[in-house]
């Protein structure tokens, strides 16, 4: 009996290096778009999952089906989200080390108010890009016209379709530069600033304490660090 116990703790053990043996390839969803804060969460994830030998295969989809293919398991992973998610999509389990600092801001063409909490958006009509889950959730009941891409936003925000467009302080400045948009300012303070993990389906939750391991290196070893200040200036 002893023996057998002891060799049960020695499989549950070696789980995770046996599932990152075995896996060669994983396939992870984020949203469509050219964004800069994709772009260092999924460099910074290509390296941990090449630390594991394992090819990373990125999906951009549109809106909120990034967060329900990984959750029902047709996609293997979400790139990033903020903390919580589980609580709306239970087969997603966290890997606990964030990756950046995700930061919504307003950006205004000439509409201009005093930022005092989501609440004061209630007056205007707001342009984000659907599948935000923080931004759906806190302009609920406003009026409110979410679009597939950044780019899009912009352009109703530019048409006076809409009032306002709510994101990424770092994907919204890097529209902005790539439309050449005049006159496009950032309302302060930010609407929320938090950090942003990788998620797995739970079918793969032997690598959560692998990923955690290599990317906690990565930290130590200013990898992650590296890949941030890497980004362009926007």
């Amino acid at each position: 009996m002893q023996r057998r116990t002891l060799f049960g703790l020695a499989l549950a053990a070696a789980l995770p290096a046996l599932a990152a043996e075995h896996l060669h390839e994983i396939n992870i969803s984020t949203l469509i778009g050219n964004d800069p804060a994709t772009a260092i969460a999924e460099q910074i994830m290509r390296e941990a999952y090449r630390r594991l030998g394992i090819k990373l295969v990125l999906h951009n989809l549109p809106g909120e089906r990034t967060l329900v293919f990984a959750n029902d398991g047709k996609m293997d992973g979400e790139l990033y989200r903020k903390l919580g998610m589980e609580r709306d999509y239970p087969n997603l389990v966290i890997v606990p080390v964030p990756l950046q600092t995700y930061e919504i801001v307003i950006f205004s063409h000439g509409t201009n108010f005093v930022v005092n909490g989501w609440e004061s958006l209630r007056p205007y009509t707001l342009g984000f890009v659907r599948g935000i889950k923080i931004v759906g959730e806190n302009t609920h009941g406003m009026r409110v016209e979410p679009v597939p891409t950044m780019p899009m936003a912009f352009e109703k925000m530019m048409m006076g379709r809409t009032d306002l467009v709510l994101g990424n302080r770092s994907s919204g400045m890097a529209v902005i530069k790539s439309m050449n948009l005049d006159g496009v300012t950032v309302l302060e303070p930010p609407l929320a600033s938090f950090p942003v993990y990788h998620y797995l389906n739970k079918k793969h939750e032997a690598l959560v304490p692998e990923l955690t391991r290599v990317l906690r290196q990565m930290q130590a070893d200013k990898t992650i660090e590296r890949i941030q200040k890497a980004q362009p200036e926007k």
